[in-house]
């Protein structure tokens, strides 16, 4: 019996080929295509400035330059979340404090941010979970009055939407992943957008070393860029994402609405066939519709561990991934968590992440929710 894996990314010809075109191109570093892949990804959000990049941690690096945090500040971010979150804060010397998150999201709350913030607090990093859209409107109103910026981490969240427009369009400085595991993949690969032209064009510069003039306009310009010569005004980083990506993302780009419907009907389906443990799936606020980029599941009280209902999972060929992880527990930041996390700590012990992909058929659905059902015994 094939195992049903977690996840699978929806890749086929068109991407090779799109890949294949750019190599064939002659230009396979940042380019043209990368340029385009900008254009089009602010486009599907509907803001002013995209900047392509090499990673969303690298994404949240420059986001965490662009908001002005150094040495001395500290950034509220939820503890539920990829280490690369706290670790971008760690990058230019601040201090993350870690928040609490709300169970049924696992997104920041403006009540567990709001005791966290101090004289010191010079930026909010609220995260997308798993694709399901923080309340940015909230988190807003109670820190920008401080002079607190907000980044939303909306790497999980291409194809989200909040208050009917694409996650992460309104906010000042957003950031994105097209990992394999999420539902827009380049293989690696990452966007930051903005509201702000000024802070674009820094970010641009400092993506690649901090250059005044990037190497694809010095090609581009008369005589190969010989009169054009560079200077470097700040120091600045490799961040740059390559041509070949940017072309896998722009077909990619043209399937995710496809995707996102797709993912939101097995959704709906588990739900349905999950009947009593549906109330332990991830919840959808009010104010936004998730991509369902992970489909995760709290435990029901009584449960075998999750160490044991993973193994059982696995041995009916059933491949589940532990719930989110919480940041506060792994050893670079045990022990920092200045308030009870309880709601973190109970998703991240408790949760797992069921199979959720494009070519997931209702056969292998109905396997993974019997395989479950078996496996809590």
């Amino acid at each position: 019996m094939q195992t049903i894996p977690v996840m699978i990314p929806w890749l086929g010809e068109e991407e090779a080929q799109a890949a294949a075109e750019a190599v064939r191109s002659g230009w396979v570093a940042q380019g043209p295509r990368v340029a385009e892949f900008e254009r089009a990804f602010a486009e599907h959000l509907g803001v002013p400035h995209a900047v392509a990049v090499s990673s969303c941690t690298t994404a949240l690096h420059l986001a965490m330059v662009g908001a002005g945090v150094g040495p001395g500040d500290e950034v509220v971010v939820p503890s539920l979340s990829f280490i690369a979150t706290a670790n971008a804060v760690t990058y230019v010397g601040g201090t993350p404090v870690f928040a609490d998150v709300d169970a049924a999201t696992g997104n920041l709350t403006p009540e567990t941010v709001a005791p966290l913030l101090t004289e010191r607090t010079r930026a909010v990093v609220v995260v997308d979970q798993g694709g399901v859209p923080v309340d940015l409107d909230a988190i807003r109103a109670l820190v920008e009055p401080r002079g607190i910026t907000v980044v939303e981490d909306a790497a999980c969240a291409a194809g989200s939407t909040y208050r009917g427009r694409p996650a992460g369009a309104t906010a000042e400085i957003a950031a994105y992943s097209f990992h394999p595991r999420k539902l827009l993949t380049t293989g690696e690969g990452g966007m930051v957008t903005c509201q702000d032209g000024e802070l674009a064009a820094r970010l641009r510069r400092l993506r690649e070393h901090g250059m005044s003039v990037s190497a694809a306009d010095r090609h581009a310009s008369a005589g190969g860029g010989a009169s054009l010569v560079e200077t470097y005004d700040e120091i600045g980083f490799n961040h740059r994402m390559t041509d070949i990506q940017a072309a896998v993302g722009l077909v990619q780009l043209g399937k995710l609405p496809a995707m996102v419907a797709r993912r939101r009907e097995l959704a709906a389906r588990y739900r349905e066939l999950l009947g009593d443990l549906a109330s332990g799936l991830v919840a959808e606020p009010e104010h936004g519709t998730g991509n369902f980029q992970s489909c995760w599941l709290l435990l029901p009280e009584g449960a075998p561990e999750r160490t044991e209902v993973l193994a059982g999972l696995a041995q009916r060929g059933v491949s589940a991934r532990r719930g989110i992880m919480a940041a506060h527990l792994e050893l670079p930041y045990k022990g920092s968590a200045r308030v009870p996390l309880p709601a973190t700590e109970l998703l991240t012990e408790r949760s797992l992440v069921l199979p959720l992909y494009h070519s997931l058929t209702e056969e292998q659905q109905d396997r993974v929710v019997l395989a479950l059902r078996e496996s809590l015994g």
